[in-house]
């Protein structure tokens, strides 16, 4: 019982720093703020699947995938973020 609640909490918690990177992301445009606003979304989703999911559930391991992605974009949104920047102006 407490395990569904703390991954509810964990869910919160990603959400509330998706929300922190899309207001920057609205304020200044920066691609960087967009990427991490979604990678963050996508884990807190994986968060309130795990939660629903039967621990005994086979399909419980194909949710890890999600959470591969969501961090392989935060890993391509500081590779853009630092290509974007060695280029510099025109």
């Amino acid at each position: 019982m407490l395990k569904p609640m703390l991954n509810g909490a964990v869910a919160m918690a990603w959400l509330a720093s998706a929300l922190f990177f899309l207001r920057f992301w609205v304020q200044s445009k920066d691609r960087l703020f967009a990427f991490f606003a979604l990678a963050f979304t996508m884990l807190a989703g994986n968060s309130v699947v795990a939660a629903l999911l039967d621990a005994d559930d086979e399909r419980r391991y194909y949710i890890y995938v999600v959470r591969l992605f969501a961090f392989l974009l935060i890993l391509y949104a500081i590779w853009d973020k630092n290509r974007a920047n060695r280029h510099g102006p025109g």
